[in-house]
């Protein structure tokens, strides 16, 4: 409950440091005089739920990252570990899938329009992308760092390639795989907000673009706080999976104030043999 506390104290100090600067007009350095404040963003905030637009862009949103996130999610970890066991796939897949990884996902818009014959199906390709890279690669570390005597005990036993695949790679590689899946939900949400500004119809990143253009500054923050709450709430979700996946893997405790846990001294063991009795001198046992 401490540290529940300590986050939500931590969020309304943030929020009043603020409503602070921004109804005082505080201009040092950074101007918060532009800004709007905490209360401005909350009316507007409220205003957007009591109407149907707000929903709308919601669903859209939420629509487009879940397609391409799970398509992303299937297609990297079948890539990664595809090759990562298999040395021609790593030679024909390797050096083009290294080529267009470094290049941003947002930088493919004018692909994805050029290549796809509606805009929906272009935002969902640049959420694609996003998600695809970062899931491959740590598929694909995470499958070349499996201790090889996990395997050679399947293959003494009489286990197949199939019988490999699923009880020795795919688990083992579970920590990586979600690892990868947290950084694609969070990359896969920047870049369909991006794409949406762009080229969107609907979407709570096209409605933050227009609330700009129209110089509506709380609409604008009500569309950041909008997409922060979703990142988290999608990245938490991805997080809770890993972990319900993966509870066979040892877990650290964490200890407040950095001391470590009380060890519980094991009982000294009773000598063997018979004990000697009380009512009767030691002299005279024998």
């Amino acid at each position: 409950m401490t540290r529940y506390a300590l986050r939500v104290a931590s969020l309304a100090a943030a929020l009043g440091l603020w409503q602070l600067l921004t109804s005082r007009d505080v201009d040092l350095w950074l101007r918060f005089s532009q800004f709007p404040t905490v209360t401005d963003v909350a009316r507007a905030f409220a205003g957007r739920l009591a109407g149907p637009d707000y929903w709308t862009d919601l669903t859209d949103s939420l629509t487009r990252i879940l397609s391409g996130f799970l398509l992303a999610a299937v297609l990297g970890v079948a890539g990664g570990v595809l090759v990562a066991r298999s040395r021609l796939a790593e030679d024909l897949l390797g050096p083009l899938l290294e080529v267009v990884r470094p290049i941003p996902a947002i930088a493919l818009v004018p692909v994805a329009i050029l290549l796809f014959p509606s805009n929906e199906q272009g935002i969902v390709f640049i959420t694609f992308t996003a998600a695809f890279f970062p899931v491959l690669v740590s598929t694909r570390h995470a499958v070349r760092a499996l201790a090889p005597v996990w395997e050679e005990a399947v293959r003494t036993m009489g286990g197949g390639r199939w019988r490999i695949l699923g009880s020795v790679v795919l688990p083992g590689a579970l920590p990586g795989v979600f690892g990868g899946l947290s950084v694609g939900i969070g990359v896969s949400w920047i870049c369909v907000i991006s794409a949406e500004m762009i080229s969107g119809q609907y979407g709570v990143g096209y409605r933050t673009w227009q609330d700009y253009t129209v110089v509506d500054y709380p609409g604008v923050f009500v569309g950041m706080v909008t997409i922060g709450v979703l990142g988290w709430l999608t990245s938490t979700a991805v997080e809770l999976l890993g972990r319900r996946l993966t509870r066979w893997l040892p877990r650290t405790s964490y200890v407040p104030g950095g001391r470590a846990p009380r060890r519980v001294r094991a009982a000294t063991p009773a000598p063997a043999g018979p004990r000697p009795r009380k009512d009767v001198p030691h002299d005279q046992l024998v």
